[in-house]
């Protein structure tokens, strides 16, 4: 009994250790330092912005400086019409520009992907001005539109328009004028970003369309365009909020003239802190832009189907 009694028992089964919880948050660990970064650079911004724009706020004049409660956004709505005018030529500005930039950069993303000789080439000088910085991008064109030395005296000599011509200080021909210095570099952005969609289209999709009988146009319309939606989509709406905040080229260009015709909300904005140092309503105006942008881009978004995969 006793030999029996002193059997060993079975050892017990080892415990599970509890799996640890730190390799699956070490990626997190390891990228907070970037985010956190990213997070104070983006939001201290932000909401400094928002803080400013509840201020009168002018270095200027500091005996003025104060709370204002929500007396900047009373005034840019009831009391300041070139909110309204810069406003409204932003909208042309946006909807002219990225249209042309849409077809001329699809039509040369269509070519672009055709298989010819010098194909390298061609795709290098097509791309090759969205590599130009935008400050350099506005002194070419502020060269090539020189009364003195540009395109207007050439033409001149051709018989064509006046000797002295400037086209940028002229209300007639300073939109067209400043619309085709900014498609010189806003087209390869199109056309970048179309020809990688391009790429990926199965040839056997033409090759059955081919079989069945459709032309270039139906194989255009039911096979292309579907296939770059997404693209398309994505493309307009990041180049609409670019163009929107475009600074830079009319600075420089036209500097928002001649007689304001120019002027974009966000010139408006910098030309009301800059120079006449109003921070606390241009704070006030970035915010209202801010508002503007965010609602037209979920709309855009919602009515384009944005990710909806229906290719």
């Amino acid at each position: 009994m006793a030999q029996a009694a002193a059997v060993a028992k079975p050892p017990a089964p080892p415990r599970r250790r509890r799996a640890s919880a730190t390799p699956r948050r070490l990626p997190y660990l390891l990228i907070a330092p970037a985010a956190l970064l990213m997070l104070g650079f983006i939001a201290y911004p932000v909401v400094s912005v928002f803080y400013y724009s509840l201020q009168n706020f002018n270095p200027t004049k500091p005996w003025r400086n104060g709370f204002a409660g929500f007396d900047n956004f009373t005034r840019i709505f009831t009391d300041d019409p070139q909110f309204l005018d810069t406003l409204a030529f932003s909208a042309k500005w946006v909807f002219v520009e990225v249209g042309l930039q849409l077809l001329f950069g699809l039509a040369l993303a269509l070519i672009v992907n055709q298989t010819f000789a010098g194909r390298a080439l061609g795709r290098a000088l097509v791309f090759s001005p969205w590599a130009v910085s935008g400050v350099l991008t506005s002194a070419i064109w502020v060269l090539l539109y020189n009364s003195q030395t540009g395109v207007t005296r050439y033409l001149a000599d051709m018989g064509i328009g006046e000797y002295g011509a400037s086209w940028l200080s002229d209300t007639s021909t300073v939109f067209p004028a400043v619309i085709v210095a900014d498609l010189w570099r806003g087209v390869p952005f199109f056309a970048i970003l179309i020809l990688a969609d391009l790429q990926s289209v199965s040839k056997d999709l033409y090759e059955a369309a081919e079989v069945d009988g459709a032309s270039r146009i139906k194989q255009f319309w039911h096979i292309t365009l579907p296939h770059l939606k997404d693209a398309i989509v994505l493309s307009t709406l990041l180049r609409a909020v670019w163009e929107f905040n475009n600074v830079d080229l009319l600075y420089t260009l036209t500097g928002g003239g001649p007689a304001g015709e120019t002027t974009t909300l966000p010139l408006y904005i910098a030309n009301t802190s800059v120079d006449a140092h109003n921070f606390g309503y241009a704070s006030a105006l970035t915010t209202v832009a801010f508002v503007i942008l965010l609602f037209c881009s979920m709309v855009y978004l919602r009515l384009s189907k944005f990710g909806g995969g229906d290719k």
